[in-house]
């Protein structure tokens, strides 16, 4: 979210994918056509090829070459320079498992090239607040929480079994009663956090290893689970809260920012529709997940 008056609240940026390894190897080709200059898509409809394409414009749009940094620098680095300087933001990576969320999001260790928006956000964090001048002090806390089948779950202590309660009180607004708060000094320190999160979850996260020369295929082919159930009922939200103490005319100045990184579960790409077979309680986590988005 960039401050107001700048730029769009919302902006919506699309990554297509290359075909799987399986999908070449059936002799399928790409019904999607990009247009990086347009930021536009095309898509041909396969079984009516005389049909006119369906032409869909967004704020970007990325093909399969992409590099990891590339998309960083454009469709991320701008919501955490702003969260820097006090405002709150949210990235959220969406569609179906195979997509190659985890591939956008997450990435791969090593090369750091590779590295998706979560470590290259830390890194841009940390790294910031190294060549901050003197006279600001930054303290930079994370929280971690999941929802699942209606429950929120602590995601950060030892024993995340109890369920969390949503409250709102004047001045404060919508917060996680009793949800953990630890504070990080480095970017390793916070990756570390957020592996042990992970580690909590109900759906266990992939850390993606062992890629083809085509990282985005490989997790494709490699790394995507099948469209089970439980992985279509978890929501996660790692929650990073940056302070920035300074003085301004002789008195302490304080400014907080907020970003929140969003793991939504594979049927919630529409947070109040119906997710064919899911049961209720999918449908009212999907609600409840509303909710917790504008923590401030």
């Amino acid at each position: 979210m960039k401050p107001e008056g700048e730029a769009d609240n919302v902006r919506v940026v699309v990554r297509c994918r290359p075909l799987s390894e399986q999908e070449q190897q059936q002799g399928r080709s790409s019904v999607v056509n990009i247009d990086g200059l347009k930021n536009a898509i095309s898509i041909a409809n396969p079984s009516a090829p005389q049909e006119p394409y369906r032409v869909f414009t967004f704020d970007a749009v990325f093909d399969e070459n992409v590099d990891q940094l590339n998309v960083y620098n454009i469709a991320a680095r701008p919501i955490v320079e702003n969260v820097l300087q006090g405002y709150n933001g949210t990235i959220l990576a969406y569609g179906q498992t195979g997509s190659g969320k985890t591939y956008t999001m997450t990435g791969k260790p090593d090369p750091p090239e590779l590295s998706g928006i979560i470590p290259n956000s830390f890194a841009h964090v940390f790294d910031h607040i190294a060549k901050c001048e003197q006279g600001k002090t930054f303290l930079v806390r994370v929280s971690y929480l999941e929802i699942y089948n209606e429950e929120i779950r602590d995601l950060l202590v030892k024993n995340p079994s109890h369920s969390l309660e949503i409250k709102e009180r004047p001045g404060v607004g919508v917060y996680v009663k009793d949800l953990s708060s630890v504070t990080v000094s480095s970017a390793g320190h916070m990756e570390r956090i957020m592996r042990f999160g992970n580690n909590n979850r109900r759906v266990k996260v992939l850390f993606l290893e062992n890629l083809t020369n085509n990282p985005l295929s490989a997790c494709r082919t490699d790394c995507a689970t099948s469209m089970n159930i439980e992985s279509s009922r978890s929501h996660a939200i790692f929650i990073m809260t940056i302070e920035r103490s300074e003085k301004i005319g002789g008195r302490d100045h304080l400014t907080q920012g907020k970003l929140q990184l969003v793991d939504l579960a594979v049927c919630s790409l529409h947070l109040t529709f119906w997710c064919s077979g899911s049961p209720l309680h999918h449908n009212k986590s999907s609600l409840l997940i509303q909710s917790v988005f504008p923590l401030h």
